[in-house]
């Protein structure tokens, strides 16, 4: 039987140029766009506005905001370890929140880099719980499993930051962040076997999740190159992230570390590299060579002081840059629209230069991302793409209604997720006016939440630890750069 919904909109952010066209008419079959035809007149309904939904290409599915436990202010290389104040919960619950944050925020698909999976059960048992939350929550999802073998506390020989000491502190250290990884050809084995056992799940694509060059040695990260073209499997990689992460590869790579990624056969088109704020023209020049694509993710760069990634160097190189969240949108909301007009704004250029045009970031938003996480091409309104919608509510949008405005200037000027009336995926109504249909988001979250206050003193030594080497962390990376 085939399933056929009509949509009728004031306006719409038409093809891959997003052109605004309107008021139209939107026939979907079977989960495909059909038809998209003129209306001599608006629909008497709702005043609509159309555009693509969003494919967010870099998150980590956190359960919630890092601040609240204590993790705010604080740059990378201090707010990483911070996290052991986060102490484990229902993997279905932690992910179901993060998923249903997302679909509430406009996102269809999203990355999921799995870099504190809860361990409670083994993890291709966690990794069931976590695709059933992505079901429920209606989302695709690219799940990359974390994978690491060197420097677990800072990018260096930790021993002399713990020297000084006291020894009660020493062992919670080494208790909490420095525990000997298992073998690359296990860890490489533990993703092949997570893939083994949802990988056939729809809209669940696993990944090969390296955290970052400083944090594998290059025997890990050739096998993990080796592996992926062997059985077509993507990676997922931070990359040149802080300005102490630059400073390292830099010393541990003076041919170049992009260079070395290319060398070893690590850049491709599957691979997608998260973050390059500290990359240099001719390493973004690589990568667009390789084929590999960028996520940007302006807030959660702000909000770690790690900077403001050269996009117009990206466009400008060739580069496939996409748009992320990382889990830490600008008012930790998760707000992929506010993201998106952040995103722009940053990025736009300085007077009458414009170096990212709404067009542009429309690009990076809905339809770049989709390949990250192994997602159909889509991204844009046109006969026979994938019908992945979001209808905004135009009349809130267009508030004071003086005169005809492009549309686009509202959406990157105040649109949040506040505005969405209904997101569609597929052709199937996953979200609508405010509220998931799959999934009771204020339910999760309360429950959610019970559960880590519950919780909270199993990582009462960790923080103990952590308020203890915090300086100490700061000082051995302080003046590195």
């Amino acid at each position: 039987m085939t399933d056929t919904r009509v949509f009728q909109v004031a306006d719409a952010l038409l093809g891959p140029a997003y052109e605004p066209g309107g008021p139209l008419e939107i026939t979907v079959k079977d989960g495909i766009i059909s038809a998209i035809r003129p209306m001599e007149e608006p629909s008497s309904g709702p005043r609509l506005l159309a555009m693509p939904a969003l494919a967010d290409a870099h998150n980590h599915a956190r359960p919630l905001s890092t601040t609240s436990f204590g993790c705010g202010l604080k740059p990378l290389e201090t707010w990483l370890p911070s996290l052991a104040a986060m102490p484990s919960v229902d993997p279905y619950l932690a992910t179901a929140a993060a998923f249903g944050r997302s679909v509430r925020s406009g996102c269809v698909g999203a990355m999921a880099h799995l870099t504190r999976p809860m361990g409670l059960t083994s993890l291709t048992e966690e990794a069931k719980e976590i695709a059933r939350a992505a079901s429920d929550a209606g989302l695709a999802i690219g799940l990359a499993i974390a994978i690491r073998d060197r420097n677990p506390l800072v990018y260096g020989d930790h021993e002399p930051l713990l020297s000084g000491l006291p020894q009660e502190i020493q062992s919670l250290v080494r208790q909490t962040w420095l525990s000997t990884p298992k073998s690359p050809v296990d860890q490489i084995a533990l993703v092949d076997a997570v893939a083994d056992t949802v990988g056939d799940i729809p809209g669940v694509d696993v990944q090969y999740g390296p955290n970052g060059v400083q944090w594998c040695t290059d025997a890990f990260l050739t096998a993990i190159a080796e592996a992926s073209e062997r059985n077509n499997r993507r990676v997922h990689m931070h990359l040149l992230e802080t300005m102490p992460q630059r400073h390292w590869a830099d010393q541990a790579y003076p041919q170049g570390i992009v260079r070395h990624l290319a060398d070893i056969g690590l850049l491709s088109p599957r691979l997608t590299l998260a973050h390059c704020v500290w990359a240099r023209p001719e390493e973004l020049d690589l990568i667009a060579e390789h084929g590999a694509r960028i996520s940007v993710n302006p807030s959660s760069n702000l909000h770690l002081a790690s900077g403001i990634a050269p996009v117009a160097e990206m466009k400008k190189a060739g580069v496939a840059f996409a748009m992320g969240l990382d889990g830490c949108a600008f008012d930790e909301d998760d707000d992929a629209l506010r993201e998106l007009r952040l995103f722009r704004l940053l990025n736009a250029g300085w007077g009458f230069t414009e170096d990212l045009t709404p067009g542009d970031a429309l690009k990076a938003a809905c339809s770049t991302g989709r390949a990250a996480m192994g997602l159909a091409k889509g991204g844009t309104i046109e006969v026979g793409q994938p019908a992945d919608l979001m209808f905004l509510d135009l009349e809130a949008l267009d508030r004071d209604g003086l005169m005809p405005v492009d549309p686009r200037q509202y959406l990157f000027a105040r649109a949040t997720q506040d505005h969405i009336v209904e997101l569609v995926s597929g052709g199937r109504t996953i979200l609508q006016n405010g509220k998931l249909t799959g999934l009771d988001l204020e339910a999760v979250e309360t429950e959610l939440r019970a559960q880590y206050r519950a919780a909270l003193p199993t990582t009462e030594d960790a923080r103990k630890a952590f308020s203890a080497i915090e300086p100490h962390v700061a000082d051995f990376y302080k003046g590195c750069c």
